[in-house]
């Protein structure tokens, strides 16, 4: 990703250092100057202890769904020595602003188009939990996204931040010398 150096954590200084501002918990984001553009956004835990997880999920029913998933599944999905515990993007016609918008209403029980990331609303600190976004050209948020769950993958044996439910697949160029 350019701008982008791979270290050994993926921290709130690593991410400050590599364009991530913000930092902020997602109760005072409506009051943050977040770009409307197009971007890539993490959330992070600063607390380090093992987490503890609600019952039942306080996020909205996304199209009737509960976001509410078993205390075990969510255990199994933690990552241990993780700061981060989801990284997201914003493409398309909704800028980060919008996005972030819809992940933080979400999380509040109201219907918005924010699916993705729900296990961090059961998490018993998810008001602790902090948000930063790092704005990009036009084109650029979902390679950046990947190129840092990529990171992430490598720096915790492959598996996925805790609230990333699946990996976004990287469009793979072929090379002239695989196509024979």
């Amino acid at each position: 990703m350019p701008g982008m150096r791979e270290t050994g954590q993926l921290t709130q200084g690593t991410l400050t250092e590599r364009g991530f501002c913000g930092f902020v918990p997602f109760r005072v984001l409506p009051d943050s100057n977040v770009p409307n553009g197009h971007g890539i956004y993490v959330v992070i835990r600063p607390d380090s202890s093992s987490p503890s997880f609600l019952p039942v999920s306080p996020a909205g029913h996304l199209k009737g769904r509960d976001p509410s998933v078993t205390a075990e599944k969510l255990g199994e999905a933690w990552v241990d020595g993780a700061t981060v515990v989801y990284i997201g993007k914003a493409a398309g016609r909704d800028g980060l602003q919008q996005r972030l918008s819809d992940y933080r209403r979400h999380g509040t029980g109201l219907l918005a188009g924010h699916w993705g990331g729900r296990y961090i609303w059961q998490l018993v600190d998810s008001q602790a939990l902090l948000v930063a976004w790092r704005p990009l050209p036009e084109g650029d948020a979902g390679e950046a996204e990947q190129d840092l769950i990529d990171e992430f993958k490598e720096l915790h044996g492959g598996v996925l931040p805790f609230a990333n439910l699946r990996n976004n697949a990287r469009k793979v160029l072929r090379s002239r010398t695989d196509t024979g």
